[in-house]
């Protein structure tokens, strides 16, 4: 993995995933917060910037310029991704694609507000 100009930021080596045998069918980019719904609500734990998707740039998170590795190792941009959002009162997502960013996607939110109980 690497981001930037090929700042390289981690390898896994096939040995860690066996279960995968010579590729993946499925790669996922994204957040994730652990709602142990504690008094019976929300948690307060932000995701990503702690901004909505809906907020844009300068505000929420982001990951733009979507790239997987293909079976003649080389470097192939992403089309056509698929998002889910649980709750889009705590949380939401939003995608798109653009000449400059590529595949982008915009996420994250509060966690606990008036709307997410």
């Amino acid at each position: 993995m690497s981001f930037g100009d090929n700042t390289l930021v981690g390898y896994w080596p096939a040995e860690l995933f066996t279960h995968l045998a010579d590729h993946a069918t499925m790669v996922e980019w994204g957040g994730e917060v652990v709602n142990m719904r504690t008094n019976g609500q929300h948690t307060e734990t932000q995701m990503g910037s702690g901004h909505f998707a809906r907020e844009g740039f300068g505000k929420s998170s982001y990951f733009r310029n979507l790239q997987i590795v293909d079976t003649d190792n080389s470097l192939m941009n992403v089309q056509g991704i698929s998002t889910l959002a649980e709750n889009t009162n705590c949380y939401d997502i939003k995608s798109s694609y653009s000449n400059e960013w590529g595949t982008y996607f915009y996420y994250g939110g509060p966690g606990n507000n008036p709307q997410c109980p």
